[in-house]
């Protein structure tokens, strides 16, 4: 955090070098999260980079309320949910994420940690966007309730209401996978 702080403190001033240690430290979590929140990895990798050319734009009129971290997940949440209304407009196609195996696993565990995902990724996408994102915000972004509801602007009961009924909804469609 103390590090967060003097990066941002380096960056006001103009030091181009503190920009790029903010996007190596942060790059990997925030397109983790655009890719969960799009569902594209190109529009992932695009979203990320609007997010650091606007960070870079502003950066001196830059006050943080809470930590980096939480701001660019945030940003990166913000610029998610536009893209989605923005296609929501257009005709959507919904693609799959491609499941992502782990090296040291043999082939088996890769094939059933694989199918697992793709099972889940097809449930997350039957989730309204307020749910999915919500959980993949609290889950996969690290970010509290109260974090993700003042970057939604709604209440933390909103937002826990959106995270209860969304894994209810996902535990009801995995089970009933499960028993078809």
């Amino acid at each position: 955090m103390l590090e967060d702080k003097l990066l941002v403190w380096k960056l006001k001033r103009g030091n181009s070098d503190a920009l790029e240690s903010i996007y190596e430290k942060y790059k990997r979590d925030l397109l983790a999260l655009a890719i969960a929140l799009s569902n594209d990895r190109d529009a992932a990798e695009d979203i990320v980079h609007d997010v650091f050319v606007s960070f870079a734009e502003f950066a001196e009129k830059l006050q943080l309320r809470t930590n980096l971290r939480s701001y660019l997940l945030s940003c990166i949440a913000n610029r998610a949910r536009n893209l989605h209304r923005e296609q929501c407009r257009q005709t959507i196609r919904l693609d799959i994420a491609e499941a992502i195996g782990s090296d040291s696993d043999g082939p088996e565990q890769t094939v059933i940690a694989s199918e697992e995902m793709q099972r889940v990724g097809r449930a997350m996408l039957l989730l309204s966007y307020d749910q999915r994102e919500v959980i993949i915000l609290h889950l996969q972004g690290g970010m509290r309730f109260r974090a993700i509801a003042q970057s939604q602007d709604v209440s933390i009961n909103t937002i826990q209401s959106r995270y209860r009924y969304g894994l209810k909804k996902l535990r009801s469609l995995l089970n009933g996978e499960a028993e078809k």
